[in-house]
């Protein structure tokens, strides 16, 4: 009797990550991930998108009858969350959330990087990201592209 094929690697894992700063520009998501994956608008009800002082990308909070819009990544793999995780850094908690997609009328629970620190005196302010993207794009392109290069660094070396 013939064994069923293994599943495919795709259908191990595939996220779906809700982004509202800096990971809505393609560009940066490209460096990162390598590729870009199959995205849609998406709205996220009860939460704020907050400036934060001295940095150039946003923070969200939950808040009561706020809404942030952005958008929603894709099949994305147990290794690229993995380097979502790492990017996103220990100032934000990956949370389970619910979202709306804004292109349809449909819901889903997707990932999404919330401010951990619901105190915090430099939260203030909306975040822009079309005036992000024309003042601060190129610089944190070449950020990113440092951050992705030291990651394979260090993989390449604890994997020797």
């Amino acid at each position: 009797m013939a064994s069923p094929p293994p599943p495919a690697p795709a259908a191990a894992a595939a996220h779906s990550v809700f982004v509202y700063g800096t990971l809505m520009a393609e560009e940066v998501v490209r460096v990162l991930l390598g590729r870009v994956p199959p995205s849609s608008p998406a709205l996220l009800p009860n939460h704020q998108r907050l400036s934060i002082r001295g940095r150039v990308y946003p923070a969200i909070l939950p808040v009561d009858g706020s809404k942030v819009s952005g958008k929603v990544w894709k099949g994305i793999t147990d290794r690229e969350l993995d380097v979502l995780d790492i990017f996103e850094d220990e100032e934000y908690v990956r949370e389970t959330v619910g979202i709306s997609l804004t292109d349809s009328a449909d819901t889903m629970v997707a990932y999404a990087y919330i401010w951990g620190n619901v105190d915090d005196p430099d939260l203030y302010g909306e975040w822009d990201f079309d005036e992000w993207k024309k003042v601060h794009l190129k610089d944190y392109l070449t950020m990113t592209q440092d951050f992705k290069e030291e990651l394979e660094q260090l993989e390449s070396e604890t994997h020797d």
